[in-house]
């Protein structure tokens, strides 16, 4: 006898990178930012010990204000949840139940995750050769989901290419979901559209560029009409998925916007540097617009992913076939960066 539903046991998971406890590494697997987060986040969550008693505002008011400041949109355009993974989930349930989604093959690997569990058809869409994303081949169809910048190729869409899609799925009646959890690192964003399309949703993330991983804060941007959709499913879950702390926390980090830009300019010149060291040494490397690199390592990485792990520093492996090619490696400090570019010099070129 099962005691499982049908549903659980047919569910492949998302499998999420190596979170190691046993030894330190330089961790560039799972895309964190290697910088602390704002100060002035510890100054919001200090003294709210007392406060934890109280259930926290299920609107998150104060911190969809702060980021409709600082996007330039209405506060009612803004929707919060536990980190963007949760926003995405909403926004699959909200959108794409019942319906036919076209994704890219290559992409943010929870979408088919998703689909399976909220009954969504999904079709992926292969990138090109280049790992571009195949615009064409994703207007085939709609709705449409995709990360831009893309993960885990670190390559960015032109916006008139988001725009075209956008136009594609409002004449065809449905939603474009573009996740931008790497936008803070790009030349562009899709928030323009938003002025022009109300079929378009925006979800973001205060992981990478804000560095607050650990709290678990994502948010959507889009029309009233969309965002009153990503209520009903959140209130029919979980009306608190925001805790207090987590509230104050991003309030802070999303007013900060000098840090914020400071941060990011470390990374981008970090990102800068390894790829233009890869190149020079012959290293196959896809130009990104991410807080990470998509980087070739032989007919089978996987080798140099041990190698690397053994020497203390962490990257990503995929082992799809048109994947098992290539490391993904989140950039670090300026410091960690060096070492890191150095070892994947030596153990790809066998130096």
């Amino acid at each position: 006898m099962a005691y499982e539903s049908d549903l659980a046991l047919r569910l492949v998971p998302y499998t999420a990178g190596e979170q190691p406890k046993d030894r330190q590494f330089i961790k560039l697997n799972t895309n964190e930012n290697p910088y602390p987060p704002s100060p002035k986040v510890a100054e919001a969550i200090e003294g709210l010990c007392d406060s934890l008693r109280l259930y926290p505002d299920m609107e998150a008011t104060q911190l969809r204000e702060a980021i409709a400041q600082v996007n330039g949109v209405e506060p009612e355009m803004v929707f919060c949840g536990n980190g963007s993974d949760e926003v995405l989930a909403f926004a699959f349930a909200a959108f794409f139940a019942g319906k036919r989604l076209l994704t890219p093959d290559v992409t943010y690997s929870f979408y088919p995750v998703y689909a399976n569990l909220f009954g969504v058809e999904h079709e992926a869409v292969p990138l090109k050769a280049d790992f571009t994303v195949d615009v064409e081949g994703m207007m085939q169809g709609c709705p449409m989901a995709l990360a831009n910048p893309n993960a885990p190729t670190g390559i960015e869409l032109p916006q008139s290419e988001i725009r075209r899609m956008a136009q594609h799925a409002r004449d065809n009646g449905a939603v474009l979901l573009v996740d931008e959890a790497y936008a803070a690192f790009a030349q562009e964003t899709a928030v323009p559209l938003l002025k022009e399309f109300d079929n378009v949703l925006i979800v973001r993330t205060f992981s990478k560029s804000h560095a607050l991983a650990g709290m678990r804060v994502g948010y959507a941007m889009g029309s009233q009409r969309l965002i009153d959709a990503l209520r009903r499913i959140r209130d029919s879950f979980n009306s608190y998925p925001l805790d207090r702390l987590a509230q104050a926390a991003a309030t802070a980090s999303m007013l900060d916007v000098d840090y914020t830009a400071k941060t990011v300019a470390l990374v981008v010149a970090a990102r800068d540097r390894a790829f233009a060291r890869l190149q020079e040494s012959g290293i196959e490397v896809l130009k990104s617009a991410t807080n990470f690199l998509f980087v070739k390592a032989g007919e089978d990485a996987a080798p140099v992913q041990k190698a690397l792990r053994e020497e203390g520093i962490l990257v990503r492996h995929f082992g799809s076939p048109r994947l098992k090619s290539w490391l993904r490696v989140t950039i670090g400090t300026t410091e960690d960066m060096e070492k890191v570019t150095d070892a994947l010099i030596r153990h790809i070129k066998g130096e």
